[in-house]
């Protein structure tokens, strides 16, 4: 049974949904968007009731297209309402994709993306806003939590 006051005025939270890929060398994968400074991790917001491991599997896919099972999150990521509601971002593990794949950018005027690449290890905290980098420095810790879907793995 529906409670109607829990519903009532539901809380404000975006849920990000992020994905670290990357390739046999270690190279992360980094997309450039157009609307701020520095590189990012590849992702985007998950639609109203849409389960948080395939909203990022769908941005991913949207962002590069790159078509990859999520089923782990590396790092959980909590910022606080400033020029934008809050949020609470999910990076789940992509792991490593081969050398030779191949990213697929829509047009800038369609995806806000200016373009994707790898970018090794050492060289994040120069492409980078200090905030992504300690987001993306915590997920390749390599500690990793199971998505659940009502309490069982999500597949």
């Amino acid at each position: 049974m529906r409670d109607p006051r829990l519903l009532a005025k539901p809380p404000v939270c975006r849920l990000g949904c992020l994905v670290l890929v990357r390739n046999p060398r270690g190279d992360v994968l980094l997309v450039d968007p157009d609307y701020m400074d520095g590189l990012i991790l590849p992702g985007g917001a998950a639609k109203p009731n849409e389960p948080p491991h395939l909203a990022a599997a769908r941005n991913l896919h949207v962002e590069t297209g790159l078509n990859l099972r999520l089923a782990d999150v590396l790092a959980v990521d909590f910022t606080p309402a400033d020029r934008y509601l809050e949020r609470l971002n999910l990076v789940f593990d992509g792991g490593t994709v081969h050398d030779d794949v191949r990213l697929a950018v829509p047009p800038r005027r369609r995806s806000g993306l200016f373009g994707a690449r790898f970018v090794p290890a050492r060289q994040l905290p120069d492409v980078m806003a200090p905030s992504q980098l300690a987001r993306v420095s915590e997920a390749l810790a390599g500690r990793a939590l199971p998505v659940l879907l009502h309490g069982q793995r999500a597949t």
